[in-house]
């Protein structure tokens, strides 16, 4: 096998264990909604660090026998890939504005990928890594915090958090590039600061993309980390590591052209998230017959509305006998009581009328 075919393998096998990561954290995110950033407790959170962990020492492994050009932009298929793979294991199927948005997401990042033309190794100034590190720093702080202000909207919490995400793996590649080429002539202590960086951003980023699940679902996180990632490295390289677009103004109109695309896709997904998060909320239906179309009273205060119309009512109705009345004998009558009259008299007093025995009384409300 040639090293261009060994690439290509090495590359696809990466995407698919990348892939097969994002579906058992998303899982973990959903059976464990409780534990967002770090479920340390759960085997399978771990089994999904040590396929993301395997997925990227297949990426380094292809970058040493291949291109970065080719392999760059294949990396972009683990979003190809989550999805059949998460409705054939898991099965989460995804709809068509899904897969549309998917693989418009995936075709704009290969391309765009794919016209970042090659620079000779450089490295980055001690000033340049400090400035670096503090905005990268501030960019996932301000995300994690404007994520955690949208936490009633799931979707565009987890798309924030998912860009927190892919800023801090990408700065983190930029880093790593910058003490390989450091390395090249021989490893000093001075690279120490840098190695730490590393390691903060890319557990940043993983408990990052944890979180990132929750409420989300897996498509429109995982195509938002896939894209910002190597858009960042790129856009740093550019920058800073003197990089530049192929076929000069044409190939940069074409990194253009390419990134709306895979913006395009992102948009889709997101929206296709916010759209089925709305159907799953319950709508409150209005109440038959009243303006406004208020909602109607649950059944449960309406019971104890009832119950306590029912208590006021006994209350009024029992009559309590003193306890001398009922000590004291009374005296039994063998003569015929006299019929009481209908009315009180004529004349000499008001008009009052008197109860009749037997009869039910009528309770009028007000």
């Amino acid at each position: 096998m040639s090293a261009l075919a060994l690439s290509v393998v090495l590359s696809l096998v990466s995407a698919v264990a990348y892939a097969a990561g994002a579906i058992v954290q998303e899982q973990v995110a959903v059976s464990h909604p409780d534990e967002q950033y770090a479920p340390l407790r759960r085997p399978s959170w771990w089994a999904a660090v040590a396929l993301n962990g395997l997925g990227g020492l297949l990426h380094v492994v292809a970058l040493a026998y291949g291109p970065l050009s080719l392999v760059q932009p294949l990396g972009a298929l683990t979003i190809v890939f989550a999805l059949p793979m998460a409705a054939l294991f898991v099965g989460r199927k995804a709809g068509a504005t899904a897969w549309r948005g998917a693989i418009m997401a995936t075709i704009g990042l290969a391309g765009l990928l794919s016209l970042v033309g090659a620079a000779d190794a450089q490295s980055l100034t001690t000033p340049q890594r400090i400035g670096a590190a503090l905005v990268t720093g501030g960019a996932v702080v301000a995300l994690m915090i404007a994520g955690r202000a949208a936490h009633r909207h799931p979707a565009v919490r987890s798309m924030l958090l998912a860009t927190a995400s892919g800023i801090a793996f990408g700065m983190s590649s930029v880093f790593t590039k910058t003490v390989a080429v450091d390395w090249t002539g021989g490893v000093s202590a001075a690279d120490l600061p840098s190695l730490a960086v590393i390691g903060v951003l890319a557990t940043a980023g993983m408990l990052l993309s944890q979180a990132s699940y929750k409420g989300g679902g897996l498509a429109a996180p995982l195509a938002t980390l896939t894209v910002v990632n190597p858009v960042v490295a790129a856009a740093v390289g550019i920058t800073m590591f003197g990089e530049t677009f192929r076929y000069g103004t044409t190939g940069t109109a074409l990194a253009l052209s390419c990134g709306v695309v895979a913006a395009g896709g992102l948009i889709l997904l997101t929206t296709e998230r916010l759209a089925g998060a709305q159907t799953a909320e319950p709508v409150a239906t209005p109440a038959a017959g009243l303006p406004g179309g208020f909602p109607q009273e649950p059944v449960t205060a309406r019971l104890e509305k009832a119950l306590a119309e029912v208590r006021e009512d006994l209350r009024e109705d029992v009559v309590f006998i003193p306890a001398q009345a009922v000590e004291e004998p009374v005296a039994a009558s063998t003569e015929a009581p006299e019929p009481p009259p209908l009315y009180g008299p004529f004349y000499g007093g008001p008009y009052v009328p008197l109860t009749v025995p037997g009869r039910p009384r009528e309770r009028i409300r007000s």
